[in-house]
C-alpha cells in the first residue's frame, strides 16, 4: 500500500479521491428548514398498450413538470450547501456574496404535483393525446423527496383530412361585396369568395399533412402561414384570428378530420387589398419629434414625397429610393414591407427605422400612405482602444488600436473606415525567450451600399444590402535583432447574402506585395539551414482573386442540430501566367518571371470547415468541427508564400500544442532547428469535438479533444518531415484534449483552455501515444506539456 502511495502517477489519483470524498459530503440537506424535504425532482412513467413513440411523448411531458431541482454533480449539490452554509454565517457582504452564488433550497411543500398533472394533460392533449390520465406518487427518503408521474396515454389522433370550406361557411359572402382596386378582377365574386381561391392555390404549401399525428402548434404555425401569404397579396388588415380550424373526430380509427373556415364577424377592412397611395420619407427624424408637433417642408421626387429641406437631406434620395420596395399606387405586400425595413437598416447610416401605416385622406377605399422615419446615427464615431495582447507562442505586450469611421463619406451611405493598429512584443519564457518585436498597421476602407461595377446588376428582392469594398493597407513588423518585414495589399470585393443562413464574398482583386529588409547574419543563417523557409521568405508578389461561401445555421433559435459549413477557394498569377503563354514564354519555376522587379506567384489554394452543434438545452451543447485544406503551387512557383501556407497547433487548432507548432508530418519543430519561425504545409486536416457546459450564469466549461496535422506534397523540394500519403495520414495525427472554462457575457467571451498532448507524430512510429507519461505530481512534465490557451471568443 506505501508503494501505491510513493508513485508519482498515483499520488495525483489519490489526492482526487480524497477531494471527490470531502466534496460528497457537500450535499446541503443538512440545514434544511424543521419538517421540510429538499425536492431532488421528477420521474416520469408511461404506461400504454399501443405502439407509441415514448421518447417524443416524455420529452413534452419534462417541460410541463416544475420545479427545477437544485443543481446536483454525481449526488453532490456545491451552490446548494454554499447558500446553505451561507445561512449560518452571521450578515456580512461575504455572506451575500455566498448566496448570490449558491442557489436556494426547492423544497418539497414548493412542489404543486396535482396541477403539473393538470398540465401534463393539457400538453399531451396538445399533441393528439386526448384522452390521457396522469396520476402522481411522492417518494420520500430521510432529507429529500422525489415525484413519480405516470400518464397513461394512447396512440395520437391523425390526421385524416382537411377540407376548405372558406365561402361555403362565411355569412359574408352573402353580402354581394365587391372589390374595386384591381380592374382585371372579376366583380361577381365576393371578397371572401377571392380569399378561398387564393388559399386554396396555395394549400401544396400547407403545414398540415395527411396522415401525420395532430399537433395543436402545427394548427398555429398554418395561420401564421395562411396569414403571411395573404399579407403579400394586399390583405393589409387580415390576422390570423381570423381562420377557425373546425375538427371531427373519430374515436374508432383515431382520426381527425379539419375544415377551415372564416369567423363570420371580420371588418370589411381586413377583406379589401390595400395599394400605396402616398410614400413619405424622413431621414431626418428624431424621437423628440413625437413630443413636439413641427412642420416640415417637403420636396418631391421620384412620385415620394421627402420631407425637411434639400439642403439638410445629408443622404441622396437616389441612394435612399434603392432601399425602399414600397411605391407608389402599387399593392402593399409584407415581403417588400420587411425588403424596405432591413435594406435601410443593413445601410450603416441610421440608428432606428420605423414604417407607419395609416389609412390615406382619400374617397377610395383600400389606400395606404407610408411613412418612412430614419433615425440617423452620428456622422463620424472614434474608437480607441488599448489592450494587453498575450499569445499561445509567449509573445506578450501592449496593442493600441485607433479607428475613426465616417458614415457617409460622399452623400451616399459609403463607410469610409480609417485604422492605425500597434503593438510592441516580447517573448520572455519558452525556448525562444527575450525576442522583441513591433509592429503598425495603417488601414484605409471604404464600403459602397451596392454593387459597383462597369455594367449594370438588376436589383434583387433580397432584405440584404450588397457591399462593394476597398481596401489599402500597410503593415509593418519588425523582429528585434532579425529582420523587418513590411506588405502593402490592395482588395477590391463584394459581399452579400441571399438570405439568413448564406453568405458569399468575392474578390475578384487582391494584390499584396511583401519585402524582407534589415536581414541580420543571425537570420540569415537560420535561413541558411533551412532552404524551405528561406524560399518561402524570399519577396512576394501575389495578384489573385478569392471566392467564399457560408453556410450558417446558428442565427436559427431553437433548432436542436445546427450546421456550420464555410468554403474558399483562392488562385494567383494566373492572369500573368496566360499573358506570358500568350505572347510564347511559358512560366516555370526554375526561372521565374518577374512582374515590376518581383517573382509573382502562382498558386491554387482551396479550404473547407465543417461543423455541427447538437443542443441538448440552452446550456448544453456538442459541438463537432472538420476541416480540411490543401495548395498547391505550380508554373511560377515551387514553393508556397509564407502567408499562404497551413499551420496547425494553437488556441482554435489542436490546443495540446503550442501554436503553429505541429507538422510538417512528423517533424518536430524547436527552436534548434527553426528557431522563433514556425513551418507551415500544403495540406491540413484537422477535427475537433467539445462539450460545453454551463456552470454559472455567466460562466461556462468544456472538455474537448483536438486531432490533425499539416503536411507538403511530395512535389514539394523541401525534405521536410513525412509528405502527405493517403496510408500514413492516420498514424501522423497529432492528438490532444483537455478542459476550458470561458466567461461568456453574450458580447464578450473571454476563453481558458488547459490542454495537453495526447499523440505526438514525430516520435517514434510505436511510441506515439503518451498517456503512460502523464504525470501531473512532475514539474519537469507539466512545463513540457501543459498548454494554457488564452484567447478571445469559442474556438470554433
Amino acid at each position: 500500500m506505501t508503494k501505491l502511495f510513493k508513485n508519482p502517477i498515483l499520488k495525483g489519483w489519490w489526492a482526487l479521491l480524497i477531494l471527490f470524498l470531502l466534496f460528497a459530503s457537500c450535499t446541503g440537506t443538512k440545514h434544511l428548514p424543521l419538517g421540510e424535504k429538499l425536492y431532488t425532482g421528477a420521474e416520469i412513467k408511461l404506461e400504454t398498450i399501443e405502439k407509441v413513440k415514448k421518447g417524443n411523448v416524455k420529452s413534452i411531458i419534462e417541460t410541463a413538470v416544475c420545479p427545477i431541482p437544485n443543481k446536483s454533480y454525481f449526488g453532490m449539490r456545491p451552490q446548494l450547501w454554499l447558500y446553505m452554509a451561507a445561512g449560518q454565517k452571521p450578515s456580512s457582504k461575504f455572506k451575500k456574496w455566498l448566496q448570490k452564488i449558491g442557489d436556494a433550497p426547492v423544497l418539497l411543500s414548493a412542489v404543486k404535483p396535482t396541477a403539473t398533472t393538470a398540465v401534463i394533460d393539457a400538453k399531451l392533449f396538445n399533441i393528439g393525446i386526448f384522452k390521457s390520465i396522469t396520476v402522481f406518487k411522492v417518494v420520500d427518503k430521510k432529507y429529500t423527496a422525489k415525484i413519480i408521474y405516470t400518464s397513461i396515454i394512447h396512440k395520437p389522433y391523425t390526421l385524416k383530412n382537411l377540407m376548405y370550406s372558406i365561402s361555403k361557411d362565411s355569412s359574408l359572402t352573402q353580402k354581394n361585396q365587391f372589390i374595386k382596386s384591381d380592374k382585371k378582377t372579376k366583380t361577381n365574386k365576393s371578397r371572401v369568395q377571392i380569399i378561398s381561391d387564393l388559399i386554396i392555390s396555395d394549400k401544396e404549401n400547407s403545414f398540415i399533412k395527411t396522415g401525420e399525428d395532430y399537433q395543436l402548434e402545427v394548427l398555429k404555425n398554418e395561420r401564421i402561414r395562411i396569414d403571411a401569404f395573404l399579407k403579400n397579396k394586399g390583405y393589409f388588415y387580415f390576422s390570423p384570428d381570423y381562420l377557425l380550424f373546425k375538427a371531427d373526430t373519430s374515436t374508432i380509427n383515431r382520426t381527425i378530420s379539419f375544415r377551415l373556415t372564416l369567423k363570420d364577424s371580420i371588418p370589411e377592412s381586413a377583406l379589401t387589398v390595400y395599394h400605396i397611395r402616398n410614400v413619405f420619407i424622413d431621414q431626418n427624424y428624431s424621437l423628440r419629434e413625437v413630443l413636439v408637433d413641427s412642420i416640415k417642408d417637403t420636396i418631391q421626387f421620384q412620385n415620394n414625397v421627402f420631407m425637411g429641406k434639400k439642403s439638410k437631406m445629408k443622404i441622396s434620395p437616389t441612394v435612399i429610393l434603392r432601399s425602399v420596395y414600397l411605391k407608389k399606387n402599387e399593392i402593399y405586400t409584407r415581403e417588400n414591407h420587411n425588403i424596405t425595413l432591413n435594406r435601410l437598416m443593413s445601410m450603416g447610416s441610421f440608428k432606428f427605422v420605423q414604417v407607419k401605416f395609416s389609412e390615406s385622406e382619400t374617397t377610395a377605399i383600400g389606400f395606404l400612405d407610408a411613412t418612412i422615419l430614419l433615425t440617423p446615427m452620428p456622422k463620424y464615431t472614434f474608437r480607441a482602444e488599448l489592450d494587453l495582447v498575450s499569445k499561445s507562442n509567449n509573445y506578450t505586450g501592449p496593442r493600441m488600436n485607433l479607428n475613426m469611421l465616417n458614415r457617409n463619406a460622399f452623400r451616399g451611405s459609403e463607410l469610409l473606415s480609417l485604422n492605425m493598429a500597434g503593438s510592441f512584443e516580447a517573448q520572455l519564457s519558452g525556448e525562444n525567450k527575450n525576442l522583441f518585436s513591433n509592429s503598425w498597421n495603417p488601414q484605409l476602407e471604404l464600403t459602397f451600399p451596392r454593387f459597383l461595377v462597369p455594367f449594370k446588376i438588376q436589383p434583387s428582392n433580397s432584405i440584404y444590402i450588397p457591399k462593394t469594398q476597398f481596401a489599402l493597407s500597410y503593415n509593418y513588423l519588425k523582429r528585434v535583432d532579425y529582420f523587418d518585414m513590411r506588405t502593402f495589399q490592395f482588395i477590391y470585393g463584394f459581399k452579400w447574402k441571399n438570405n439568413l443562413k448564406n453568405e458569399h464574398e468575392l474578390n475578384p482583386v487582391n494584390i499584396s506585395y511583401t519585402s524582407i529588409g534589415s536581414q541580420t547574419p543571425a537570420f540569415t543563417a537560420l535561413l541558411e539551414a533551412n532552404p524551405f523557409l528561406k524560399k518561402s521568405y524570399e519577396e512576394q508578389f501575389i495578384a489573385g482573386g478569392s471566392y467564399s461561401y457560408t453556410y450558417n445555421e446558428q442565427v436559427i433559435q431553437g433548432k436542436k442540430m445546427q450546421y456550420y459549413f464555410h468554403t474558399t477557394a483562392e488562385t494567383a498569377g494566373n492572369l500573368f501566367s496566360l499573358a506570358e503563354i500568350i505572347i510564347g514564354e511559358k512560366p516555370s519555376a526554375s526561372k521565374p518571371s518577374k512582374i515590376v522587379g518581383s517573382v509573382y506567384s502562382q498558386f491554387a489554394k482551396l479550404s473547407i470547415d465543417g461543423r455541427a452543434y447538437y443542443n441538448f438545452s440552452i446550456d448544453n451543447k456538442l459541438a463537432m468541427r472538420f476541416f480540411a485544406g490543401v495548395v498547391k503551387p505550380f508554373g511560377n512557383s515551387s514553393v508556397l508564400p509564407y502567408s499562404k501556407q497551413f499551420f496547425s497547433g494553437g488556441p482554435n487548432s489542436i490546443r495540446g500544442f503550442q501554436i503553429n507548432s505541429v507538422g510538417p508530418g512528423t517533424y518536430q519543430q524547436t527552436a534548434a532547428n527553426t528557431g522563433f519561425l514556425q513551418l507551415g504545409g500544403d495540406i491540413k486536416l484537422e477535427m475537433n469535438a467539445e462539450y460545453r457546459f454551463g456552470i454559472y450564469p455567466f460562466v461556462k466549461g468544456a472538455l474537448f479533444v483536438d486531432a490533425g496535422n499539416e503536411w507538403l506534397h511530395k512535389s514539394n523540394p523541401a525534405n521536410i518531415g513525412s509528405p502527405f500519403a493517403f496510408n500514413s495520414f492516420l498514424n501522423e495525427l497529432a492528438v490532444g484534449t483537455g478542459f476550458g472554462l470561458r466567461v461568456d457575457v453574450s458580447f464578450f467571451v473571454l476563453r481558458f483552455d488547459l490542454a495537453m498532448p495526447l499523440r505526438k507524430p514525430w516520435l517514434p512510429y510505436n511510441q506515439r501515444w503518451v498517456l503512460k507519461q502523464i504525470d501531473f505530481t512532475s514539474p519537469t512534465w507539466r512545463s513540457q506539456n501543459l498548454i494554457l490557451n488564452i484567447a478571445i471568443g469559442y474556438p470554433f
